[in-house]
This record gives C-alpha cells, sequence and structure tokens, in this order.
C-alpha cells in the first residue's frame, strides 16, 4: 500500500483545494493518506469550516486530516480558533508538526 503525506504550506484556498482533492483520489484508490496543515494553511482551517467546504469535510470525516501546526496558529493569531475545531494539534518538532514519525513509517511526503 502506498503512504502519502501532504503537508500543506500555502495560505492560498486553490492549492490547498488540489491537497484536498489529490488525497481523497488517493485514498479512494487504497492508498494510505495523511493531511498537515502547516505554516500559511493553518488559517484555511476555519474558513474551510465556516463555508463548509465539501473538500474539506469529506476529508476530515475520513480521517485523513493528521492536524493542525499548533506554532503557526499562535503566531498567525488563530490558535484559540481551530484549537476548538476537533482537529489534532500539532507541536512535535519544536511546536511546530513535524513529519520525521511519517517519513520513518514509510509515507512519501508531498509540500504545497
Amino acid at each position: 500500500m502506498k503512504k502519502v503525506l501532504f503537508y500543506g504550506m500555502t495560505g492560498e484556498k486553490m492549492c490547498f483545494q488540489h491537497i484536498l482533492l489529490n488525497a481523497l483520489d488517493l485514498a479512494q484508490d487504497g492508498s494510505e493518506v495523511k493531511i498537515i496543515f502547516e505554516g500559511a494553511s493553518v488559517k484555511l482551517v476555519t474558513i474551510f469550516e465556516k463555508e463548509q467546504n465539501p473538500l474539506y469535510l469529506k476529508a476530515k470525516e475520513s480521517g485523513l486530516i493528521a492536524g493542525i501546526c499548533t506554532a503557526c496558529s499562535k503566531v498567525l493569531g488563530i490558535y484559540d480558533d481551530v484549537s476548538n475545531i476537533g482537529l489534532p494539534m500539532l507541536s512535535d518538532m519544536s511546536g511546530h508538526a513535524g513529519m520525521k514519525n511519517y517519513v520513518n513509517d514509510g509515507y512519501k511526503v508531498i509540500s504545497m
């Protein structure tokens, strides 16, 4: 089975839409897929929640979202908002969401 981690960095909604599309497509095909909101992408979580974005909701309901970076959420002033959404807050790499555990577990990392 293929393992893929999408490590979203950009705060551009259209770019992250493609992460969601590809993650859902690969998962549907049997791959083990995870998505991490890191960097500026953490700001998209509240936008996707507010607009009830169907791709985001499907990825969330399917358990594809590994979590949200704690440090970036704090720096960007949205920690309180995103920490109440119910997704894991990740801080395993000096307060940020690390990819080391996924790499060590055989995941291919795609950062966008």
